[in-house]
């Protein structure tokens, strides 16, 4: 019996978006890792939190992190 083939994590996807204990995934937003100054206090706290993927991308992304 042949083995299956193991699927390989897709980086650029990897770095962007974390899996949580709940099992749901956690994706971080634009925009925060550099050209930041420009960016109002409250701009900066609100995309520092990230968001959670939505249900329909879910079946798509958890095979390839």
């Amino acid at each position: 019996m042949a083995k299956k083939n193991k699927m390989k994590t897709h980086k650029g996807s990897a770095k962007v978006f974390r899996k949580r204990k709940s099992g749901s995934i956690k994706i971080t937003r634009q925009g925060v890792l550099h050209n930041t100054g420009k960016n109002s206090s409250k701009r900066s706290r609100q995309k520092r939190k990230g968001s959670a993927l939505h249900k329909s991308d879910y079946k798509r992304i958890k095979d390839i992190i």
